[in-house]
């Protein structure tokens, strides 16, 4: 009867196994397919045939231009599509567990935006002090100097008030679509193409060298996040009970902080602004498992990579020959879930005041 119990909840170990499993299948199921489909399509065993050929483990190459569409082409997107898209989930889970608050998330707080800033402050001043890794730095340090403002802004007598933390999450970006527009001002034709990449988003231009350049923020952040859990799921009881039960909860906030600015930075500096990702994912699998970070947090990683995955292969499809900026498309879906869970979470409270 416990073991029942704990499964309605989502606290058993049935619910979590089950969910990892279908994600882990849907995202290979999308990969193999965003990897085949396209101006130039490749069959699904012919793409499996090569992955295994350049394994080393049978198979067979395609042709010249297969090889060189799926290997040059389609593959870095798909690779990238799923780390951005794994940060951006983990980054949302990691943001609402650290603020306790479910309408939290980088991209409606303004961190997103302010990691922007930073990669186009880096194409409009023509930076260049870290080479390949200058996009990559500034959008990082922006969006560490954006999390650490928004979060002291929204502290008031110790604690974070929800509407405080939305309304400066508005201010914040207005302010850093305003800096944009400026840079915009100022920029010549070439400089203005690659600002309006990050204001659209887009995995258009997905190589492997960028591949490589996200690669080291992104693993590192998802492989820490998961060691956290244990301490947000302590929070999420109250920063009182937490601090009883031995978590430092502003070096807890803090860490955290950098973890998200590492996400999201990585994600932004080689895909633009992609909003709504790390607010949608987390609150289905919360809706799907409970609030338990445990799953949640790998989970969102996993959710977040399958979605974006999937919206990119969507975006670069649904409009043929012509391609939709990936990041229209996750806000004009993620905008009405929004909207219903503002609905939802007002009705149960009975209102934000």
């Amino acid at each position: 009867m416990k073991d029942k119990a704990k499964l309605r909840n989502g606290n058993g170990t049935g619910r979590p196994a089950l969910l990892t499993t279908a994600l882990v299948a849907t995202l290979a199921l999308l990969a193999l397919l965003s990897a085949g489909i396209g101006a130039y399509d490749i069959p699904l065993t012919d793409v499996l045939a090569s992955v295994q050929h350049h394994l080393g483990l049978g198979g067979a190459p395609l042709d010249r231009v297969g090889e060189s569409v799926l290997w040059n082409v389609r593959l870095p997107r798909v690779v990238l599509a799923l780390l951005v898209g794994a940060s951006l989930g983990c980054a949302g889970a990691l943001m609402q567990g650290v603020f306790g608050n479910p309408l939290a998330e980088p991209g409606v707080i303004g961190i997103s935006a302010g990691a922007a800033v930073g990669a186009v402050a880096a194409i409009g001043l023509g930076l260049s002090f870290f080479g390949n890794w200058t996009i990559t730095v500034c959008a990082f340090i922006a969006g560490l100097i954006t999390v650490s403002s928004v979060y002291l802004l929204s502290r008031n007598g110790g604690k974070t008030e929800v509407v405080t933390l939305i309304l400066t999450g508005i201010a914040v970006n207005a302010f850093a679509g305003a800096l944009i527009g400026l840079f915009v001002f100022f920029a010549d034709s070439g400089q203005v193409n690659q600002i309006t990449f990050w204001q659209l988003g887009s995995l258009a231009q997905a190589t492997w060298p960028k591949v490589l350049a996200v690669l080291p923020c992104a693993v590192a952040g998802l492989l820490v996040a998961p060691f956290y859990s244990r301490r947000l799921d302590l929070l999420s009881l109250g920063e009182r009970p937490a601090r009883h039960l031995g978590i430092d909860v502003e070096r807890l906030r803090l860490s955290l902080i950098l973890v998200v600015a590492l996400l999201t930075a990585a994600a932004v500096a080689v895909a633009g602004v992609i909003t709504f990702i790390g607010l949608l994912v987390p609150h289905l699998l919360r809706m799907a498992n409970g609030p338990g970070h445990r799953f949640l947090v790998p989970g969102s990683a996993l959710a977040g990579a399958v979605v974006l995955v999937a919206g990119d292969l969507a975006a670069r499809t649904l409009a043929q020959p012509a391609e939709l900026p990936l990041g229209v498309l996750t806000a004009l879906l993620g905008s009405p879930f929004f909207f219903w869970l503002l609905r939802r979470t007002r009705r149960k409270q009975g209102g934000w005041a």
